[in-house]
């Protein structure tokens, strides 16, 4: 069973990979140093996020979307093995 769910947190991690590289297009599309700033230094991509909401709220939730589930099957993952 903890298998079922690291493989669904793997899934989660891939939907959160595809919300991060879609905020970091947006972010190039800005400008560059908007595109560099968020691939190198911490939080800037959440800084950029919630300053160009209007254009990266679609993919932040797909972002959100995919922590929650990552999230949600670790932890299972974890309590289906400690039992």
């Amino acid at each position: 069973m903890s298998v079922l769910f690291g493989i669904l947190a793997i899934i989660g991690y891939i939907v959160m990979f595809v919300g991060a590289v879609w905020i970091l297009i947006i972010a190039f599309k800005k400008s560059v140093l908007w595109g560099l700033g968020s691939l190198f230094i911490p939080f800037v991509i959440f800084v950029f996020t919630f300053m160009h909401w209007g254009d990266s709220k679609k993919p932040f939730f797909i972002w959100l979307i995919g922590f929650v589930i990552s999230i949600i099957f670790v932890i299972l993952s974890v309590v289906v093995r400690a039992h």
